[in-house]
């Protein structure tokens, strides 16, 4: 009997390589522009674009339609470029296209002990592991598995040689092994953290309630680690910058309070960080009500 669901993943796995050899194939600027170029054309006129436009609405009022239809496209060309690149990070890394800004504070938090990172879907997120990387930080991350196996373990196989502290699935099993790591020093927990949990906490962002995960600022308060934010902005010609800023969560008897307060300010820098380049964030997925 035919397993039709292990025939399209199979299908899909298939087409996941081919599209990883024809990208290897070129040139990185010419990858990177051709996939963005693609994603561009194509992608405004496929389902999510009506929720990226939804929520650039509502996270800019004051904008136009016109203007909301411009950082989408952005958007999408950003997306398509990061697809491309994906399969180029050795050679990002070697041609020193990625700038640490400002370089001392990086210096400093490397050597400064253990502490909890949270980044976000900007600009090149795969980008932000060479921070850890270029100071020797052992950086654990934590990944959402895929739901097509095969393209799972691929991707996995990719990402995996860029975090020295391991790769390890979003799971229950995950969390303690974070928490006992990070107790005993042996790596430094890190985390996108900008999507939606529905088993989070409500936290103002962009001026609305937005559910988001509280594990971060909680494994934080638990080791007394420092909590810092991080996001990759583009820089023109397949470069990139990584920026990195504290965030306080507070250490009082409220152990739920504390976890919301340090959750919410993470999220006021993501917000932040946001607004610096809204054409680089992934506004497609759901993240409000």
């Amino acid at each position: 009997m035919i397993d039709f669901k292990d025939l399209r993943y199979r299908l899909e796995y298939a087409v996941f390589r081919l599209l990883e050899l024809a990208i290897l194939a070129l040139p990185l600027e010419t990858a990177s522009s051709g996939s963005g170029t693609a994603w561009r054309l194509i992608a405004p006129h496929l389902h999510r674009q009506k929720r990226v436009l939804d929520n650039l609405a509502a996270a800019y009022p004051e904008t136009s339609l016109r203007e909301r239809k411009r950082i989408a496209a952005d958007m999408w060309e950003n997306l398509g470029r990061t697809y491309a690149e994906f399969f180029h990070l050795d050679r990002i890394v070697a041609e020193g296209r990625i700038a640490l800004e400002p370089f001392e504070r990086f210096d400093e938090i490397a050597h400064g002990g253990p502490f909890v990172v949270c980044g976000l879907h900007l600009g090149n997120w795969e980008i932000m592991s060479q921070a850890g990387k270029r100071f020797g930080v052992p950086v654990t991350s934590v990944y959402q598995r895929l739901s097509n196996p095969y393209v799972d373990a691929a991707t996995v196989k990719l990402r995996a040689p860029q975090y020295e502290g391991g790769l390890l699935p979003k799971t229950p099993a995950t969390a303690r092994t974070l928490l006992k790591r990070a107790r005993g020093g042996d790596g430094c927990p890190a985390f996108l953290a900008d999507l939606r949990d529905d088993r989070g906490a409500p936290v103002p962002f962009f001026g609305r309630p937005a559910l988001s995960s509280l594990f971060p600022a909680l494994l934080a308060r638990a080791t007394g680690l420092p909590l810092y934010a991080c996001a990759v902005y583009r820089r023109p010609n397949v470069r990139f910058s990584i920026r990195i800023e504290p965030v306080f969560v507070p250490q009082t008897n409220d152990r739920d309070a504390d976890a919301a307060a340090g959750t919410a300010a993470l999220h006021a820098q993501f917000e932040a960080f946001i607004r610096e380049a809204p054409e680089q964030w992934m506004w497609g997925h759901r993240r409000w009500d």
